[in-house]
């Protein structure tokens, strides 16, 4: 192992969990390699709405999205398949980016900053051995001290790498998500959420006058259609009397949706092997909350806080995996538990309905739904 490819840290993907630590660790002096299997710029299954929690936290990091002219969204529309419509305004609210975008912007403030990303790259396998991290990857082998699982909702590692089960969302259901960018007389200020038998879609702006339309649904939808995306969207989807309205007036910006399968909803475990897991690594939120990417950039922040008191050995290994395993089990497994009550609900038709009559009814309890999901401005 040459000393060129040793580093303090390594981080496996290159996500928003990734990238947003990649750049804090080299703000704060240390060297630190990232490994991304796909190349910059690229396209993700994303609601691409961002709670306005992490507004000032990407700021510091030196991406000034005051200067993208983004869309500010503050007030959110829910229906169920027989059209109840509950409206809402978001206290905080959010804001609409592309991954495609955001993903490439910190990328570049990455580079910038001295590390050393390599995108196009496949890590194959990670070993522990004599407080050392061995990377084995399709660009040559690295060691590292600290070693990252940042690698997002489904990847051959987690299975590779994880000595247990995961203690939650590892098991279960398994959703398909589906993503398009779309071109639609749409408010700027709005996210929609559209119930349909076992599946929501959200709807909202993200930059130059574009739209993203992306959807859940339970993976039997798909295979009761052999597959056929285009088939299911007309059988199920367009019988909620939005979606229909949307998917046959866009003008549809991709040739082809683009998809993810297995998608698992649940919390697992934070710290795996001596790897740390941030990010939807260490758990998936159910979409609907609309808060995974400023979760997965808040566990970015508090793990930078963590691996600066490590490296000035104010803490140790072991202490730094248990605070760590403490912190994210104390902010985000009641978010994701919770959200996984709402991703039952909101895919029951029928419990849908009845949801959104009893939150219309009662406006205190829709702000307790948002506050559990959410957090506060970091």
């Amino acid at each position: 192992m040459t000393q060129h490819n040793s580093y303090q840290v390594s981080i496996i993907g290159g996500g928003l969990a990734g990238l947003t630590l990649a750049i804090q660790l080299a703000n704060e002096g240390y060297s630190c390699v990232l490994f991304e299997k796909n190349k910059y710029p690229f396209h993700k299954v994303c609601g691409e709405y961002i709670s306005m929690e992490s507004w000032n936290f990407l700021d510091r990091l030196g991406l000034n999205l005051s200067e993208l002219n983004l869309p500010k969204i503050t007030r959110l529309q829910v229906s169920s398949l027989s059209g109840k419509l509950l409206k809402h305004q978001l206290d905080l609210g959010g804001f609409g980016i592309s991954r495609y975008l955001l993903d490439s912007k910190l990328a570049e403030i990455a580079k910038a900053k001295g590390v050393i990303l390599l995108d196009d790259c496949r890590v194959n396998d990670v070993k522990f051995e004599n407080e050392k991290f061995t990377i084995d990857s399709s660009k040559g082998n690295f060691s590292s001290e600290i070693c990252v699982g940042a690698w997002g909702k489904k990847s051959n590692l987690d299975n590779k790498l994880r000595s247990v089960s995961p203690s939650g969302g590892g098991r279960g259901r398994n959703y398909v998500g589906i993503k398009y960018h779309i071109n639609i007389d749409f408010p700027n200020d709005l996210i929609e959420l559209h119930n349909f038998e076992n599946g929501y879609c959200g709807i909202s702006k993200i930059e130059d006058n574009r739209y993203c339309l992306c959807y859940l649904t339970d993976s039997e939808n798909l295979k009761k259609y052999n597959g056929d995306i285009k088939k299911m969207e007309q059988e199920i989807l367009f019988k909620n009397a939005f979606l229909k309205d949307y998917f046959t007036k866009a003008n549809f910006l991709f040739e082809e949706p683009l998809a993810i399968s297995q998608i698992k909803i649940g919390y697992k475990n934070a710290v795996e092997n001596k790897l740390l897991m941030i990010g939807d690594t260490a758990g998936n939120i159910a979409p609907l909350s609309g808060n995974g990417m400023s979760m997965a950039m808040r566990s970015s922040f508090f793990l930078n806080q963590l691996l600066v008191d490590y490296f000035n050995q104010k803490i140790s290994r072991i202490e730094l995996e248990d605070n760590y395993s403490h912190f994210w089990e104390k902010q985000f497994k009641s978010r994701v538990d919770f959200s996984e009550f709402l991703q039952k609900l909101l895919k029951n038709t029928t419990m849908t309905n009845f949801a959104i009559g009893v939150l219309k009814a009662i406006p205190f309890l829709r702000n307790v739904v948002e506050k559990s999901t959410h957090g506060k401005p970091f």
